[in-house]
C-alpha cells in the first residue's frame, strides 16, 4: 500500500474516540481498590477538611495581645494533643499544643517550639512575636463543604484516592471495567512454559505480546480474559472472534494484520462485521485495524475489534498511542491525552521516513536523550532500555542539540 493511501496517526485516533462511546454501565468499588478506575459521578465533599482549626506545628498556641500585656511570658495552661478537645486558653495563658491538635478558644497563633524559651517550670517566652493566624490551619482551607472534589470522568491515582479518603469515602462509584477478550494469531507463537527455550524448534518464537497486552490493559481497568492463541486458519478465526463477541466489549488480537496469505484478520472481521479502519502511516505500527464485530449466535450483540501488529515493538507502542485512549474513553475518561517534553537531542538521525516515526530513546545524565541505536520493530529490548519514544514527524532528520518531542513510558503505561 502507498504511504499517500495510509491514514494518520491523529486521523486514526479521531476516528476511534469517535467510536469509543462510554459504557452505561457503573460499579461500586472499595476506595482502596479503586487505583486506575474512572469515576462515574461527580464526587461531593459533604465535610470541610480541616473539620476544625489546627496547628501546623508543635509548639505554643496563644493569644498574641497577652505578649505585651504580660511583658513577653505567659503561663503554661494545659497540653493539647491530637484528637484532643481543649480548654478555652486562659488570659495571660500558653497552651502547649502539638501537630494536628485542635486550636484551643481565644488563641489567635501558634509559635513553634523551636522559637520558645522555657521560664521556670511553667513559664514560656519567645525568640520573636508571632504574626495573626501563624501556623494555624484553618478550617476549609484544603475542602469546602459540598464542593466538588473530584469530578466525573477523573481517573483516579493513589493521591485522589487519599482525598477521597480524607472526606470519608470508603467506596467509590466509578465506570464498570471493559470486559477485553485478548488474542494472538499465529502458528509461530509458542507460550513461555509449553517447551524449554533450547528445544524451541525453527521458525516458532515465545509469545511475549500476550504478556504486556494483558498487563497494560489491567493497569488500566480492563477486566482480561485471555483467549490465547488463534491458528491461521480464516474459519477457526472466525469462531473465536465470534465467540468472544457474545460477552465482551472490545476484542484485541495482536498478529495476523498485515497483507499475507496467512493473515486472515481482516477477512474474518469483515465476515462478523464491518472493519472501519486499516493501516496507519507510523513507524512502527503500520498493521492496525479496527472495526466491528458481531456474535453469529447473537447477531445483536457487537464488540468492539481492535488487531494490533504482530511484531512486539509495534504492538506495544499502537496499543500506548491508540487503545489507551480508546479504552479510557470506554470508561467515560475526561484526560485522554499524554503531554510530551521537549527535549534535547543528543544524537543525530539521518534516516528521514515518509511515516510519522516513533522512536526509542531515554533520557541520559545530561538533560538529553540518547538513542537506542537498533530501532527495529522487533527488537524489544529497546522499549526496556529506552524510557520513551520520541515523536518524529515525517520526512524529518534529526541533528544533535535539535529539541525533539518525547513522550514519556510512565506516562503512556499508566
Amino acid at each position: 500500500m502507498n504511504s499517500s493511501n495510509l491514514l494518520s496517526l491523529d486521523h486514526a485516533l479521531d476516528m476511534l474516540l469517535s467510536f469509543a462511546k462510554p459504557l452505561q454501565r457503573v460499579d461500586t468499588t472499595s476506595t482502596f481498590d479503586s487505583d486506575g478506575r474512572v469515576l462515574a459521578q461527580d464526587l461531593v465533599s459533604d465535610i470541610q477538611v480541616p473539620a476544625f482549626n489546627n496547628s501546623a506545628m508543635d509548639g505554643y498556641a496563644l493569644r498574641i495581645a497577652d505578649l505585651q500585656a504580660h511583658s513577653g511570658v505567659l503561663k503554661i495552661g494545659q497540653h493539647i494533643f491530637a484528637g484532643q478537645t481543649p480548654s478555652v486558653l486562659g488570659l495571660g495563658q500558653a497552651a502547649r499544643i502539638f501537630t494536628g491538635a485542635p486550636i484551643p478558644a481565644g488563641a489567635d497563633a501558634v509559635v513553634m517550639q523551636e522559637d520558645a524559651v522555657l521560664v521556670g517550670e511553667d513559664q514560656i517566652s519567645f525568640k520573636r512575636t508571632p504574626v495573626l493566624g501563624q501556623c494555624i490551619r484553618r478550617s476549609g482551607e484544603d475542602i469546602q463543604k459540598n464542593s466538588i472534589l473530584l469530578p466525573k470522568g477523573t481517573r483516579l491515582n493513589p493521591v485522589s484516592l487519599g482525598l477521597a479518603a480524607s472526606i470519608g469515602c470508603a467506596s467509590l462509584t466509578v465506570s464498570d471495567a471493559p470486559k477485553v477478550a485478548l488474542f494472538s494469531t499465529g502458528d509461530e507463537l509458542v507460550m513461555p512454559g509449553d517447551i524449554e527455550p533450547n528445544l524451541l524448534p525453527a521458525g516458532s518464537i515465545f509469545n511475549s505480546n500476550r504478556f504486556f497486552l494483558k498487563t497494560l490493559l489491567q493497569r488500566l481497568g480492563c477486566q482480561v480474559t485471555d483467549m490465547g492463541n488463534v491458528p491461521d486458519d480464516l474459519g477457526k478465526t472466525t469462531s473465536a472472534f465470534s465467540d468472544a463477541a457474545k460477552a465482551h466489549d472490545l476484542i484485541l488480537s495482536s498478529g495476523g494484520v498485515s497483507v499475507g496469505e496467512a493473515d486472515f484478520v481482516k477477512p474474518a472481521v469483515q465476515a462478523l462485521g464491518q472493519l472501519q479502519l486499516w493501516s496507519l502511516s507510523m513507524k512502527p505500527g503500520k498493521p492496525f485495524a479496527y472495526g466491528h464485530v458481531n456474535s453469529q449466535a447473537n447477531p445483536l450483540k457487537q464488540a468492539h475489534f481492535i488487531g494490533l501488529p504482530g511484531n512486539p515493538v509495534s504492538s506495544l507502542v499502537t496499543f500506548m498511542l491508540l487503545v489507551r485512549p480508546f479504552v479510557l474513553s470506554l470508561q467515560g475518561c475526561e484526560k485522554l491525552s499524554v503531554k510530551p517534553a521537549l527535549l534535547r537531542a543528543d544524537f543525530a538521525w539521518s534516516k528521514a521516513d515518509k511515516r510519522r516515526e516513533f522512536l526509542r530513546a531515554k533520557r541520559n545524565d545530561n538533560g538529553g536523550l540518547d538513542l537506542f541505536p537498533n530501532q527495529s520493530s522487533g527488537v524489544l529490548t529497546s522499549a526496556v532500555w529506552g524510557d520513551g519514544l520520541i515523536d518524529n514527524p515525517p520526512e524529518t532528520t534529526i541533528a544533535v542539540g535539535d529539541l525533539v518531542s518525547f513522550l514519556s513510558f510512565t506516562d503512556l503505561m499508566s
